[in-house]
């Protein structure tokens, strides 16, 4: 892997995997081959970043307030919680988003440090050009954040296998995943990661 990589893990909290409010179907499958890329990160020194949806309980984006979509991943809750099984290296900068209730906060690009400093200025103080993007839900936060990325002239590498989409319209995320490829992305998969190690 490049020097000036960095890992970005989107999402992968109790309420988009098994039994969340609003569950991916085996979005947990994902939690695997991230932790095996975060370890991948971490043991050649690159940056881990792990962005939250960490919503107000008045959000705009819940239903009962206008939005799209059921209440979930409200600050501070169990369900706003990284998942248990994911192992976030020492180290990982975790960014915040969908703070303000008047937005939908699906990029991690809206993300802010706990000392309130965005992804792209968090990017390029750490010197990263190539962003390796994982987690959920490939169709809606994923896409958002690999859009953004190619547009602020980042290098994107899109894990394959280690991403999940809510696929409310069927082949949605298929769709994303061939909508970010066409705007610049790369595809690669964590075991191409392990086997491209010396």
């Amino acid at each position: 892997m490049e020097k000036n990589a960095a890992l970005l893990i989107v999402d992968v909290q109790n309420d988009f995997c098994p039994g969340g409010a609003l569950q991916i179907t085996n979005g947990d499958r994902v939690v695997g081959p991230i932790n095996r890329a975060a370890q991948l990160f971490a043991a050649a020194g690159l940056p881990v970043l792990a962005s939250r949806d960490w919503h107000t309980a008045d959000s705009k984006h819940f239903r009962e307030f206008g939005g799209p979509w059921p209440v979930h991943c409200v600050q501070g809750t169990q369900g706003a919680a990284f998942h248990p099984a994911l192992h976030l290296p020492e180290g990982t900068v975790v960014l915040s988003k969908g703070i303000n209730p008047e937005l939908n906060g699906y990029s991690a690009f809206e993300g802010v440090t706990a000392d309130g400093r965005m992804l792209a200025e968090l990017l390029r103080e750490l010197q990263v050009r190539k962003l390796y993007i994982s987690g959920l839900a490939t169709d809606y936060c994923v896409l958002c954040t690999a859009r953004e990325a190619v547009r602020s002239g980042f290098e994107v590498t899109l894990l394959t296998d280690a991403v999940a989409g809510v696929d409310i319209i069927p082949g949605a995320s298929a769709a994303a995943i061939e909508e970010m490829a066409s705007a610049g992305a790369q595809l690669a998969t964590v075991e191409g990661l392990v086997l491209s190690e010396p």
